[in-house]
């Protein structure tokens, strides 16, 4: 019971989400080279802001992610952190 929830120098807290999200034009482009890349980056967002992934699945058109995180991160800044790397990395050629 007590790994079931998370502390802080504030709260004890179990906050977890389910984000999915596509490229634009739910376009077939998250196979191969660019899942492997994309899996990697997503694990180096977690741990640089102290997420934890409870589940990943990257499909070809969309990723399903089940996350954990600090009360400190919104939903909206979580997915913000995760998607501007990717795009950053995207745009730089993964």
């Amino acid at each position: 019971m007590a790994d079931r929830y998370a502390r802080n120098a504030g709260a004890v807290f179990t906050l977890t989400y389910h984000l999915v999200w596509c490229p634009k034009y739910r376009r077939k482009v998250l196979a191969g080279r660019i899942e492997v890349r994309l899996r990697q980056l997503l694990a180096e967002v977690a741990d640089e802001k102290g997420m934890t992934f409870h589940a990943m699945e990257i499909m070809p058109d969309h990723v399903h992610l089940f996350v954990e995180s600090d009360p400190m991160l919104c939903v909206a800044e979580i997915v913000n952190r995760l998607k501007g790397r990717l795009s950053a990395m995207a745009w730089r050629r993964i």
